[in-house]
């Protein structure tokens, strides 16, 4: 990827959402990030870049690959890092999110990661501490490292090291209604220059989405031959009220990625799933572990996408850092 320019004004002490991100910030973080990747290929995988810094995961919904991604980019980084279970702790006592955030800040800490199932729950947190906030998925609002991660492993694998994403076509599948993952991949892809189908059934694809310069279909069948990524995305069943479809069996019928239905894009499509998979019925295992799924790679690049983050936000809090 091409070098930022020197001295480019990254002035972001949070990372809450792609949507308040400009096209040359996402081009810039994600810069950074390439800076970071080779690190995990050293023998000593870890930087002294934030060393001294203490940054805490404060997660309200359960997590593996997010929590996991951001304890290990903190690490390599040589910050320290502490884990906090909601259930284990004061919340459950009936504390609010301020007041918990504040106490951890007490302990001299620099940066908090917060996962939370309302929306607009790290806007309430930034507005309440003076550390940095990382938002690591809100709701149905936003999760601005997936979809960073995401445009990352577009540009990397298909050699736009410009982040010019222009003449790309990026089909977005599944339950896009409750999809936080959707919406920050949307926001960023577009301003990079992407066109962004989303493809649903009518139940889970509210046409309000039209409005943010997408195209919605359907029709996958249809859409395939057209993408140059497909983006695979669960049915969120926790945050489904009623019934959006008459069967699983019927979803996955219709927007199930197998491989008859994979032979119908581009040979060399990438594949793509922010996890977790629910194999069978939004995609076929062999499809999962096939030649044209990025989704280990997603997890890969992630890491170096959050050490970026984490690195950039600090930097932004305490300016005159050498």
């Amino acid at each position: 990827m091409k070098t930022p320019k020197t001295g480019y004004p990254w002035h972001h002490k949070h990372l809450l959402s792609l949507e308040d991100l400009s096209a040359d910030d996402i081009r810039f973080l994600l810069a950074t990030a390439r800076g970071f990747e080779e690190v995990s290929t050293r023998s000593v995988k870890k930087v002294p870049a934030l060393r001294g810094k203490v940054v805490v995961n404060l997660f309200f919904e359960t997590s593996t690959r997010t929590r996991a991604s951001f304890s290990l980019a903190a690490s390599r980084l040589s910050a320290d890092v502490l884990d906090f279970a909601s259930s284990s702790s004061s919340v459950s006592k009936g504390e609010t999110l301020r007041d918990t955030a504040r106490n951890i800040e007490a302990m001299g800490v620099d940066v908090i990661v917060c996962r939370h199932r309302l929306s607009g729950a790290a806007f309430h947190l930034a507005r309440s501490v003076r550390c940095s906030v990382i938002n690591a998925g809100d709701g149905q609002h936003e999760h601005p490292t997936q979809g960073l991660l995401d445009i990352y492993t577009i540009a990397r694998q298909l050699g736009r090291d410009n982040l010019d994403l222009a003449g790309l076509t990026v089909a977005i599948v599944g339950d896009i209604a409750h999809s936080r993952v959707a919406r920050s991949n949307i926001h960023g892809l577009l301003k990079l220059g992407a066109r962004v189908i989303l493809v649903g059934p009518p139940t889970l694809l509210p046409t309000g989405f039209a409005d943010l310069g997408c195209e919605l279909s359907n029709d996958l069948d249809a859409v395939l031959p057209h993408a140059d990524v497909i983006n695979m995305l669960r049915i969120q069943f926790e945050r489904i009220q009623g019934q959006a479809f008459p069967s699983i069996r019927e979803y996955a019928h219709l927007y199930g990625l197998t491989t008859p239905r994979l032979a119908l894009a581009k040979p060399d499509v990438l594949v793509m799933h922010p996890g977790p998979l629910n194999r069978g019925v939004e995609i076929d295992s062999a499809v999962a572990d096939g030649r044209h799924s990025m989704i280990l790679r997603q997890v890969t690049y992630g890491l170096a996408v959050r050490m970026a983050t984490l690195y950039l936000v600090t930097r932004a809090a305490t300016p005159d850092t050498p």
